[in-house]
């Protein structure tokens, strides 16, 4: 095979990627668009409890429990303490002996630092002994948040309605995800503070010089760029799996049924599986059981995002090994007969995606070079070729290829921040363009781990921590 059977071969290949890929933006931005609020319900019949993983999480932990205390009286808290290095157990332990309201569960290694899978099926079978047995295991609901969560207060009234809870058919409930910190300015203060001294008739002034502000501007775009993702393209995916009826649910802001969850528990009593992205593998064996999922954006859940590369890189890397790991589950998808043609393409696709990143890593370049080389060594073929329309095509190619990343901008402004500019809204969406090249990068760290065996879940370290910067391992 010759190198230019190759480059056509690479070049078509890269186009059919690139017009499917315009394609699927095209089909999720149509009901993103036209979404309407879900319709709240009455809370009451049913039984909450809220379940929050921890490891060393002392800096948010105490914080989050009373919040859910106050925010939602009705509901019980159960913390998973997995043998947490600091106070994080005892922050807990001292809220539940006065509120019987809240429970601590506490693992120890060797048994701990498994994976946070590990951690929700151990708190599963605490809930399920202390449940009295006269209650309907329909009627109980677990939401699984982060120790950094906060869910917005309407989050019980939105699931119990209609169209989630109150259909006996819906075993999950995922609520839009937000970044909490995507108004703060100085996002890099909130860690360590730079602070010149002024002395001014005894006085002390804050100063930053330009080189703080601009890092301080690269963080909070970068923060705000992770809170246009979930509540741009990935509520848009969810509100259009919502017509393939695979929508998914994710690591914070789930709830499920506990009736559901022993569906799927199995003889071990463990219905989150080995996964990386456990929360994906969840929903998966929901839908392969037969239930459907629910997504909402009436309620929703904020959550710290990282304004550090290298917390974040570890973060989606944990996700996309997930995802690749989830493949094994391919042959059972296509065979399932609970599952329709478009639910089986739609996951299919899915599942793909960080295959497709690598793939389009060593597709999509082989073009741009042989252009660059020609228009090095045959400048007057080029010329030719350019003013022949080669122009407009290359003008074409990029101005779709940007606009399909920067319209999120718009987008975004249009449905979560109606307050910004539009100058603002390109920024934001020429901003994305590029956050979406780190994917290529992700896709590729996950890829490594993965062909070297290293399958450890490492938990994100929050950014008002200020010991170690990047991740700790869970289970090397």
């Amino acid at each position: 095979m010759t190198f230019t059977t190759i480059l056509g071969i690479c070049t078509i290949v890269s186009l059919v990627m690139s017009a499917s890929f315009l394609a699927y933006v095209v089909a999720i931005i149509v009901p993103f668009v036209r979404d309407k609020p879900l319709p709240e319900g009455d809370p009451g019949p049913f039984f909450w409890h809220f379940v929050v993983p921890c490891r060393d999480e002392e800096a948010v932990i105490g914080g989050t429990v009373d919040y859910l205390r106050k925010t939602f009286p009705q509901a019980h808290v159960w913390v998973i303490d997995d043998d947490s290095d600091d106070a994080t157990a005892a922050l807990v332990l001292e809220r539940a002996r006065r509120d019987e309201g809240v429970h601590l569960i506490q693992r120890r290694r060797p048994e701990a630092r498994t994976g946070k899978g590990d951690a929700l099926n151990r708190a599963y079978r605490d809930l399920d002994a202390w449940m009295p047995g006269h209650v309907s295991r329909d009627r109980i609901v677990v939401c699984v948040v982060d120790a950094d969560g906060r869910p917005s207060e309407n989050l019980l009234r939105v699931c119990a309605g209609p169209d989630l809870y109150g259909d006996p058919r819906i075993a999950a409930v995922q609520v839009e995800v937000r970044m909490i910190n995507r108004h703060d300015r100085s996002p890099l203060d909130s860690g360590r503070r730079v602070v010149s001294r002024h002395r001014a008739g005894g006085s002390r002034r804050r100063r930053r010089g330009p080189w703080q502000r601009g890092r301080n501007l690269v963080a909070r775009t970068f923060v705000r760029m992770q809170d246009l993702e979930f509540r741009g393209p990935i509520s848009a995916i969810q509100t259009a799996r919502r017509h393939s009826r695979t929508v998914n649910i994710g690591g914070n802001g789930q709830l499920t049924r506990l009736s559901a969850l022993d569906e799927i528990a199995g003889a071990d009593k463990a219905p989150w599986r080995g996964s990386l992205l456990e929360d994906f593998e969840l929903g998966l064996h929901l839908l392969l059981a037969g239930w459907r999922n629910g997504y909402t954006t009436a309620a929703w859940v904020d959550q710290e995002a990282p304004w550090n590369l290298a917390r974040f890189l570890t973060q989606r890397a944990r996700w996309a090994q997930g995802t690749m790991q989830c493949m094994r589950y391919l042959p059972r998808i296509w065979r399932s007969t609970k599952l329709g043609n478009l639910s089986v393409l739609e996951i299919t696709y899915f599942l793909m995606q960080p295959w497709l990143q690598i793939l389009g890593t060593l597709i999509y370049p082989l073009p741009i070079l042989v252009f660059a080389n020609n228009a090095f060594y045959y400048p007057e073929f080029m010329a030719d070729y350019l003013r022949s329309g080669g122009a407009v095509a290359i003008a074409l190619y990029l101005v779709v290829g940007t606009g399909e990343f920067t319209i999120w901008g718009f987008l975004y402004r249009s449905k979560c921040e109606a307050g910004a500019t539009r100058r603002q809204a390109l920024g934001w969406g020429l901003s994305f363009t590029a956050y979406v090249f780190f994917t290529y990068v992700i896709a590729w760290k996950a890829f490594g781990r993965l062909v070297t065996g290293r399958s450890g879940w490492a938990k994100t370290r929050r950014n008002a921590e200020t010991r170690s910067i990047g991740a700790v391992a869970l289970d090397a």
